[in-house]
């Protein structure tokens, strides 16, 4: 969305975080809405990912062992400080993204596979693992989305009595689904189209 749509959202108030798709998307707007997080939520290339950290405040998107190892050496690098965009922390707010339904389509983790990952990911130094996220299947009714939301919710629980470095957040729900999210314990649910409507073509 343009950024003076974003910034008349926020001067509503009640908006916790604005998500975005795109870091060069993100480049452009942020400077004009600085006064709340942004949060990426779409895919990270790994070549983006030293731009990603100065922009961002949490990265929902870490969808493998590598690219978190990449953030952790460009965080290293750079003293253990982040960019403006996390406001400096010492430890910057990633979420794990997992392919929960073996989409071949979607990014992430496999369930199993960040089983194995953990210990690394874990042993990261300059990440706070907050949690977990998951891109939902598109189904036309919601409830159809819920076996999703429980499985991520259960591989939360299981992760999280292996490792007490991950988080309890689970980033899952958007505009057609996000209600069922909730019910499943969605910590955070991403709703920017049913806020804004469609996105604009082009």
């Amino acid at each position: 969305m343009p950024a003076e749509r974003v910034a008349a959202l926020v001067t509503t108030g009640g908006v916790d975080a604005i998500g975005e798709n795109r870091v060069q998307e993100a480049a452009a707007k942020i400077p004009l809405v600085p006064d709340i997080p942004w949060h990426l939520v779409g895919h990270l290339q790994a070549n983006k990912a030293g731009r990603a950290l100065e922009l961002f405040t949490v990265i929902q998107s870490v969808d493998s062992l590598a690219l978190a190892q990449r953030l952790d050496r460009l965080l290293a690098d750079s003293g253990g400080e982040a960019g403006e965009g996390s406001g400096s922390l010492a430890l910057f707010p990633v979420l794990l993204q997992v392919n929960v339904d073996a989409d071949p389509g979607k990014a992430g983790f496999a369930p199993g596979g960040i089983g194995r990952d953990l210990d690394a990911l874990a042993s990261l130094p300059h990440l706070e693992l907050q949690g977990l996220m998951t891109v939902g299947r598109l189904v036309g009714d919601p409830e159809a989305a819920r076996p999703t939301f429980v499985a991520l919710r259960g591989l939360s629980e299981a992760l999280r009595a292996r490792s007490s470095r991950l988080g309890a957040e689970l980033s899952m729900g958007m505009s057609d689904d996000f209600e069922v999210a909730i019910e499943e314990g969605a910590t955070i649910v991403r709703v920017g189209r049913a806020i804004f409507g469609e996105r604009p073509p082009g």
